[in-house]
């Protein structure tokens, strides 16, 4: 079931979005070669901590973590460590969801560490060019699958794979709602869009294939044929005009 959202809560989730890119802004110039992806996770930790918030990630399901860090071919639910250290010409995906009392905000970004690859620096790119070309059909009116067909064609276009086994989802009071939001699939389908639809739109993508296979850790999920992925993810409410970032 869809929850629609009033104005009062999507100003909560406000509040929580802004603690999601302030953290986002300081882990541009935190991130480096050397960095250990638990420092990234103790980095997170005591911002939302600063800020009276929660790390809704952590314990969530059993995750053992505050926050997801993929490195290269790692695509999602990488979880930190003191021993994985970070190199000159990595990319790194740090996925979180900070809730301010009830009300949760989920956003992610891929970091380049030092300097790495015109492949990895274009791969970043399109994750966050397909989530703002898909956005422009975040609006009251539209299909769900709108947004979701012009992330994969601005994703194909550029020669990478779009994930299949994992989507974007609604939020709220819970980190997952519905509806389940592909980052592919033909325009005209799944529900009409309404005003006070909240909804974490996140293209994940990768080189090559989007095959992946799980660690035995049973959360980290990686690319099947080792290429690299990227992450670019924001919370939005759908309004009566342009959609509303929450976490920008």
């Amino acid at each position: 079931m869809i929850i629609l959202k009033s104005s009062h809560e999507i100003e909560q989730m406000r509040k929580a979005g802004k603690v999601n890119a302030e953290i986002f802004d300081g882990l541009k110039a935190f991130i480096r070669p050397g960095t250990t992806t638990m420092d990234i996770d103790r980095y997170v930790e005591e911002t939302i901590r600063r800020h009276g918030m929660i790390a809704a990630e952590k314990g969530y399901g059993g995750f053992p973590a505050n926050v997801c860090t993929s490195v290269n071919e790692e695509v999602v639910h990488g979880i930190p460590s003191s021993e994985r250290v970070l190199a000159d010409g990595d990319i790194v995906s740090v996925d979180l969801v900070v809730q301010y009392g009830r009300y949760m905000a989920d956003s992610c970004r891929t970091y380049g560490v030092g300097t790495i690859s015109e492949q990895s620096q274009r791969l970043i790119d399109t994750a966050e060019k397909a989530f703002f070309e898909g956005i422009k059909y975040a609006r009251e009116g539209h299909r769900l699958f709108d947004i979701s067909s012009r992330i994969q064609e601005v994703v194909e276009s550029e020669g990478f794979g779009v994930i299949r086994d994992y989507t974007g989802h609604g939020i709220g009071t819970e980190m997952h709602e519905d509806p389940p939001i592909p980052n592919y699939g033909k325009a005209g389908r799944g529900p009409r869009l309404q005003r006070g639809m909240t909804l974490a739109i996140e293209p994940m993508i990768v080189e090559h294939s989007y095959e992946t296979d799980t660690l035995p850790n049973n959360w980290t999920v990686v690319t099947e044929d080792g290429g690299r992925a990227a992450h670019y993810e924001n919370t939005l409410a759908i309004t009566d005009g342009e959609p509303d970032i929450l976490t920008i």
